[in-house]
């Protein structure tokens, strides 16, 4: 049990260096940087160009839909690595199933392509 747990212990470390790090930056940051706070500072900055308008127009759920799709496809790939890792221990039948996921796959890409979901208007 001893030696299960101090296979983990590079994670946690790697995390509390991590963390560490980040919470270092940011407190250094603030307490050493300047603080002048001018009109311009304070303004919004948008690429130069002023806004106009309300920010809470609507627009096309397809941005939001192809942005799903896009995290939800590239998360199944994420899942590939690590079969890919232990490829030759799982054999045959661990092929067999990434066959069968991969399927699952193509099916779901089919369904929303059918469904027009990445077409553009």
């Amino acid at each position: 049990m001893n030696q299960y747990l101090f296979d983990y212990y590079p994670i946690v470390l790697m995390f509390i260096v991590a963390l560490g790090f980040v919470g270092t930056s940011m407190a250094a940051t603030h307490l050493l940087g300047p603080k002048r706070k001018t009109q311009t500072k304070q303004a919004a900055f948008e690429c130069g160009i002023e806004a106009k308008g309300n920010a809470r127009i609507p627009f096309s759920i397809k941005y939001f839909l192809v942005a799903i799709l896009f995290v939800l496809f590239d998360v199944e790939v994420i899942f590939m690595y690590p079969w890919a890792v232990i490829f030759k221990e799982l054999g045959i039948p661990g092929f067999i199933e990434m066959v069968v996921f991969i399927a699952f796959l193509l099916v779901g890409f089919f369904y929303i392509i059918k469904k027009g979901a990445l077409k553009w208007e």
